[in-house]
C-alpha cells in the first residue's frame, strides 16, 4: 500500500507542476505572470493581469491536469481496487502540492484552489456543479476571491461525505486540502481581518467626448 501511495503522490505532483498561468503568460503574452499583481501564477492573478479569457484558460488548465492524474490512478493504474478512491484522493493532494511548489519556479506556485476544484470534478460532477453555484453567489456578494476559495475548501470534506456516505476515509482525506489551502491563504485572511483585501471591481467604461 505504501508503494501505491508514493506512486500516486508522485503522479499527482508531476501533473500538478504544470503551471498553466506561467506558461500561458510566457508563450502568448511574453511575460512572467509572477512579476505582476500578487505575483501568483494562479487564476485570480491571471484575471487581474491579463483579463477574464486568459484567466478562464488558466483555470481550465489547472483543473484538467488534476482530473487527468486522478482518472489515471482510479481508472487505469489501480482500477478495481477497494482503495481506488483513497488513492485518487492522495493523487489529487499530490497535484495540489505540485501546483503550489513547482521546482522550476523555485517552489513558488499557486495556492491550490483551482486544483482542489479539479479533484471535486474528478470524483463527482455534482460536487463541481455545487461548487460553481456557490462560487458565483459568494463572489458576486463579496467580490473577494479569497472568501470564495476559503468557503469552497471548507465545504469540500462535507460534500465528499455527502456524495460518499459512510466512507469516512474520504471525509478525512478531504481535510488536508482544506487546511492546506487555508494556510496558503493566511495573508489573505489577515487582509480580510484588516479590511485591506483586494476586491474584484468592475472597471468603469470611460465616456467618450462628444
Amino acid at each position: 500500500m505504501l508503494l501505491r501511495v508514493l506512486i500516486c503522490l508522485i503522479i499527482g505532483y508531476v501533473c500538478g507542476t504544470f503551471e498553466s498561468g506561467y506558461f500561458l503568460g510566457k508563450i502568448f503574452y511574453g511575460i512572467d505572470i509572477r512579476n505582476y499583481g500578487s505575483g501568483n501564477p494562479g487564476t485570480s492573478n491571471t484575471v487581474r493581469t491579463l483579463g477574464k479569457a486568459p484567466g478562464y484558460l488558466v483555470f481550465a488548465g489547472d483543473v484538467i491536469k488534476v482530473v487527468f492524474a486522478v482518472h489515471l490512478v482510479r481508472f487505469v493504474l489501480f482500477a478495481g481496487l477497494p482503495v481506488t478512491n483513497i488513492l485518487g484522493m492522495i493523487t489529487g493532494f499530490g497535484a495540489v502540492l505540485g501546483h503550489s511548489y513547482p521546482p522550476y519556479l523555485h517552489f513558488k506556485g499557486g495556492k491550490g484552489m483551482a486544483v482542489t476544484g479539479g479533484v471535486m470534478l474528478a470524483f463527482d460532477w455534482r460536487m463541481a456543479a455545487i461548487a460553481t453555484a456557490v462560487f458565483f453567489v459568494i463572489f458576486f456578494i463579496t467580490r473577494y476571491m479569497s472568501v470564495v476559495s476559503l468557503t469552497l475548501t471548507l465545504m469540500f470534506p462535507f460534500m465528499m461525505l455527502f456524495f460518499y456516505p459512510g466512507q469516512w476515509s474520504m471525509f478525512a482525506l478531504a481535510w488536508p486540502y482544506t487546511i492546506f489551502v487555508w494556510i496558503r491563504h493566511r495573508e489573505n485572511i489577515k487582509r480580510l481581518r484588516n479590511g485591506t483585501e483586494n476586491k474584484f471591481v468592475k472597471k468603469s467604461k470611460k465616456k467618450k467626448n462628444p
